[in-house]
């Protein structure tokens, strides 16, 4: 933790004390409030250096592969091949929250793309996605991380 997030701790801790004077309720209430921005503090620690994640899928027309760095580090030495097209793409690199779409000669209805890249520090990633013209495809937000209720 950095020192300003530990000097807001320390003071809520001191707050929450000096509230014991007033009303043990109330100096409860702060130890709660105290703890929860620590977890909070926590969390945030944990999410600031995210791997990149590459996701791709075709654009509307099924013309273009569009490719997106979700994660919190720029993405190097990407690498995309389409199975069963034949076709490879490369790109250098790909900043935080960038965007980059390969044109395609022909449309193709279904593929998958099999991506890899590595983060600054070298450490290699590689996915497989679905990628469809029809919207069936990997990327569904609603798929539960269980299969719950005869989801498929």
């Amino acid at each position: 933790m950095e020192t300003l997030q530990k000097g807001i701790l320390a003071g809520g801790l001191i707050v929450a004390a000096l509230l014991v004077f007033v009303d043990i309720y109330l100096a409860g209430i702060a130890v709660i409030l105290v703890i929860s921005l620590a977890i909070a503090f926590q969390i945030m620690g944990e999410t600031r250096s995210l791997p990149p994640r590459l996701t791709c899928w075709l654009s509307e027309d099924a013309r273009k592969i569009v490719l997106r760095n979700e994660g919190n580090e720029r993405a190097v030495r990407i690498h995309i091949t389409l199975v069963p097209q034949d076709l490879q793409f490369d790109l250098p690199e790909l900043p935080v929250e960038g965007r980059h779409e390969f044109p395609l000669s022909s449309m193709i209805a279904e593929a998958k793309a099999v991506v890899s890249y590595e983060n600054d520090s070298g450490r290699k990633f590689s996915r497989s996605i679905l990628i469809s013209s029809t919207g069936k495809g990997d990327e569904d937000l609603l798929k539960p991380v269980f299969p719950l209720f005869g989801w498929k």
